[in-house]
């Protein structure tokens, strides 16, 4: 895709980048790196979300990094006749909320679940969203400002984690794109003071309830806590030598929130807990990394041991999906 048809289709329109509904660094690097280079090219555009910016992590990021995002709720004045760009999320899927204006383009590195129709796509299957972004740049020679080029930098970083996880050559490049570009001091600064006491509780529940059978680790969290922070658990049990395969759930208010990691070609994740959830939710992600939810109200059909339910359906849609990979 040229970068530049979709500064045409967007120009003389009021224009949002909405990224998913809890937005994590590379969503946010991702919306903020797509803005500045809008702005570039004359056109504004304002950064918004549905949900939650409840990690500390990214709410430090907001701050270091000078980034306005606003939720849904700051939004009264949005029109059906408004733009809408999503970043690092697509129509339809289940953690991105449908706003009232036109989703007219789509800039994701995650695979498509729900095909649409957009007046711009650009979907490639890399470790960060902020790679594509960044290539924005240089493909346009469009100028780039050290606080964005280090945002970019930083998703990149933390979406493919430290480019062990579904890392591409455009990873790779993009982030040599913004090293020289890029103010250190401040991705830096993103490494120091980003956990909040409370999620310790979270750990300590994962660390006490895990059950691992055959290389394939289940923890569970009893309580609320930040879907960003389930993601981090499910890297952190994943990091186990005798885990190939992470399963955590987390009880949230709207229902079960999970987190899935693999080992590089071990199985496809986001296939995985997408046959697995079917019957009561919804998920989807990277062949490494994914997630889905099961709403509030679709609990009771998994039967009075929950636990037990979900861990067999998990366990015997991988044992199916590795008889199919021989």
């Amino acid at each position: 895709m040229n970068p530049i048809d979709l500064v045409d289709i967007l120009r003389n329109h009021t224009v949002y980048i909405q990224t998913h509904n809890f937005p994590d660094p590379d969503a946010i690097a991702s919306a903020f790196g797509i803005q500045q280079f809008l702005n570039c090219h004359g056109v504004e555009a304002a950064l918004c979300y549905d949900g939650k910016i409840d990690r500390l992590s990214s709410k430090k990021m907001l701050d270091t990094f000078g980034i306005v995002m606003h939720s849904k709720d700051e939004l009264p004045d949005m029109t059906e006749e408004d733009l809408i760009v999503l970043v690092d999320s697509q129509k339809n899927n289940s953690n991105v909320t449908d706003l009232i204006g036109d989703e007219v383009a789509c800039i994701d590195h995650h695979p498509i679940f729900f095909p649409y129709e957009y007046s711009y796509q650009d979907i490639q299957p890399v470790g960060a969203c902020s790679s594509i972004i960044a290539s924005y740049y240089q493909q346009t020679d469009t100028p780039i400002s050290p606080a964005c080029a280090a945002a970019l930098a930083y998703g990149i970083k933390m979406d493919t984690a430290d480019f062990c996880r579904g890392t591409t050559a455009l990873d790779t490049e993009m982030f040599s794109f913004l090293f020289g570009r890029a103010d250190w001091e401040l991705v830096t600064n993103m490494y120091s003071n980003t956990m909040e006491f409370d999620d310790l509780r979270a750990y300590g529940a994962a660390i006490q309830n895990i059950q691992i059978f055959g290389g394939t680790g289940f923890a569970y969290i009893p309580f609320h806590c930040a879907n960003a922070l389930i993601a981090i658990i499910s890297d952190f049990i994943l990091s186990l030598d005798v885990v190939h395969i992470a399963i955590i759930y987390a009880k949230q208010t709207n229902g079960l929130r999970f987190s899935i990691r693999c080992e590089q070609n071990r199985m496809h994740a986001g296939n995985l807990v997408a046959n697995v959830l079917k019957p009561w939710g919804s998920g989807g992600g990277h062949p490494s990394m994914a997630g889905g939810i099961i709403p509030s109200e679709h609990i009771s059909l998994l039967g009075e041991d929950m636990h037990t339910t979900l861990q067999d359906a998990f366990l015997k849609s991988i044992s199916e999906m590795e008889k199919e990979a021989v």
